[in-house]
């Protein structure tokens, strides 16, 4: 039995199905009249399983995050299913969220930002106890000292506050609380962007550690194509708030389809000299389109370099070019890019 098929008779962990977020706008005259909304998520799929991490890749403003956050109902989504362990979740709330966020967990972008300044590193990490109402076993400084040697970081420094450590030592902070209660996913918002390239690797490492430890899911999300390469077992290309390509990590590396793709892939930078100036760079023209007014057809043909009339008539369905390949284009081309 292959791991397809093993994959498909499992219920997956996280299924979404054509989720939307739209953010309401207003036109600023003399009466507020509402304008077209902001199409930050139009309608993605795609399905997470058990221990598996999936990198969700763009460039920014393509509407990753918004994904990631309305997934985990930080943010109420305009339509689609959002499905936890074969339950549709897109509705509940009250206790039943609350009791449901020990299941999924997010890491912030900014380990500046995400943690309050006015807490001490112990209170931080202990606040999912303490919301969730759970006493550990041996009491909870005992369990935020163990979390915190854990990632990486002196348990005797408990009473210090977030300006006392560095970027790298405050991401450790939010991936301990993250972890605190054991979840079974977590969305984890390019955690090592605004750190050193020598901290990313760190990071990245611990978060592996920690899933081989607890069997977690990440969907990880990033826009350095490196680092989703080595995290990641699939990888979902978005641009303009829709997937254009989803596929195995290798597989969507060596045999890219969408023209979208392709330019993303041609930009990652190549150790070797010699075999990066043998390597053509794809330029894409123009900016990144409005997501209040995306094209008609597909949001990429603007810009894209195979683009014919029929990509302005029509919306690209996903294609399953080969079992698990997926790709909303009307021309895929498999290109050889790495």
């Amino acid at each position: 039995m292959t791991t397809d098929t093993i994959r498909d008779s499992r219920t997956p962990l996280l299924r979404l199905t054509n989720l939307t977020k739209y953010f309401p706008q207003f036109r600023q005259t003399l009466v507020k009249r509402p304008d077209k909304p902001i199409r930050a998520v139009d309608g993605v799929s795609f399905e997470l399983h058990a221990g598996e991490t999936i990198g969700l890749v763009g460039e920014s403003g393509c509407g990753k995050s918004t994904v990631g956050r309305t997934m985990l109902r930080l943010l109420e989504p305009t339509a689609g299913t959002i499905e936890f362990e074969g339950r549709d979740i897109t509705g509940i709330g009250g206790s039943e969220l609350r009791i449901l966020r020990r299941e999924m967990q997010m890491v912030f972008q900014d380990p500046f930002g995400s943690l309050n300044p006015r807490q001490t590193i112990g209170s931080i990490i202990a606040a999912p106890f303490e919301i969730q109402g759970i006493t550990p076993e041996g009491g909870r400084r005992k369990a935020v000292q163990q979390l915190m040697e854990r990632v990486g970081l002196n348990p005797e420094h408990y009473n210090r506050y977030p300006h006392e450590f560095s970027g790298g030592q405050r991401q450790r902070i939010g991936v301990a609380r993250a972890v605190a209660l054991k979840p079974k996913l977590v969305v984890c918002d390019e955690p090592v962007s605004a750190l050193d390239v020598s901290i990313q690797a760190q990071v990245i490492n611990l978060l592996e550690d920690i899933q081989n430890d607890q069997g977690l899911s990440y969907v990880f999300i990033a826009h350095d194509l490196s680092v989703v390469r080595h995290i990641s077992d699939r990888v979902v290309v978005m641009y303009l708030g829709k997937v254009m390509e989803e596929a195995e990590r290798d597989e969507l590396y060596e045999r890219p389809l969408h023209p979208y793709t392709h330019a993303l892939l041609s930009a990652v930078p190549i150790p070797d000299p010699e075999k990066g100036e043998r390597r053509p760079r794809i330029l894409l023209k123009g900016d990144l389109p409005s997501p209040q007014n995306p094209p008609s057809g597909c949001v990429f043909r603007t810009r894209c370099p195979r683009a014919e009339q029929r990509c302005a008539d029509e919306v690209p369905l996903p294609l399953e070019v080969t079992p698990g390949h997926r790709v909303a284009c009307h021309f895929p081309e498999e290109r050889t890019i790495l």
